[in-house]
């Protein structure tokens, strides 16, 4: 029988990550205090979200493995997360236009029944196109970027604003699976074969 993970996020983004590479898993979302920390970098940040995360879910599920992410977007020395609201996603993409952003991920693994801890930062350039104020106004309207740190979605109306990027494509979309992948067969919980029958 294989192992089932926990997946601390409401996230359908890293849902449809891990059911696209035949992983499977329940849903327990944390209940977590998330201001970051000034005095850590932005990578750190993420990684301690994430550890958080874990850390909240894992305490009450201790004999499966509890998987955790946090994603923000890095323009300069601002952290964007998710917009507050309809004006703040406006702002956050207008900021972002024809510029380069970091995409930044943190990805905790916690497995309390085998003394496993595991994290990790993916960090992903993303160069944008030039963007019209109507047509941000209209992708704001559509409510997609609500829930997206940075206010987009690179698998969705903001797609063909991407002039290229740098590194991981599941990272901007919010889990880093290289990594993660890589983490899971180390441990036995991903065989590389979605339907292989030796995973545990």
């Amino acid at each position: 029988m294989r192992m089932k993970l926990v997946l601390a996020s409401s996230s359908p983004r890293r849902s449809q990550l891990l059911n696209a590479n035949g992983i499977s898993f329940s849903i327990d979302p944390p209940d977590i205090d998330e201001t970051f920390d000034p005095t850590l970098s932005p990578s750190e940040n993420v990684v301690c979200a994430a550890i958080k995360k874990a850390g909240a879910v894992a305490g009450r599920r201790d004999a499966l493995p509890v998987l955790a992410a946090d994603t923000i977007v890095v323009l300069g020395e601002a952290i964007l997360g998710k917009p507050k609201d309809k004006k703040d996603a406006v702002r956050m993409l207008n900021s972002l236009s024809g510029r380069e952003h970091m995409v930044i991920t943190g990805v905790s693994l916690v497995w309390h029944a085998r003394n496993i801890s595991w994290s990790h930062a993916e960090v992903t350039f993303v160069m944008f196109k030039e963007i019209s104020s109507d047509l941000i106004d209209n992708y704001v309207n559509t409510g997609e970027p609500m829930d997206k740190a940075g206010g987009y979605a690179i698998q969705g109306g903001a797609k063909e604003w991407i002039a290229n990027y740098r590194g991981s494509l599941t990272n901007i979309i919010g889990l880093p699976m290289e990594p993660l992948l890589e983490q899971l067969q180390k441990i036995g919980l991903y065989c590389g074969d979605k339907d292989a029958k030796t995973c545990r």
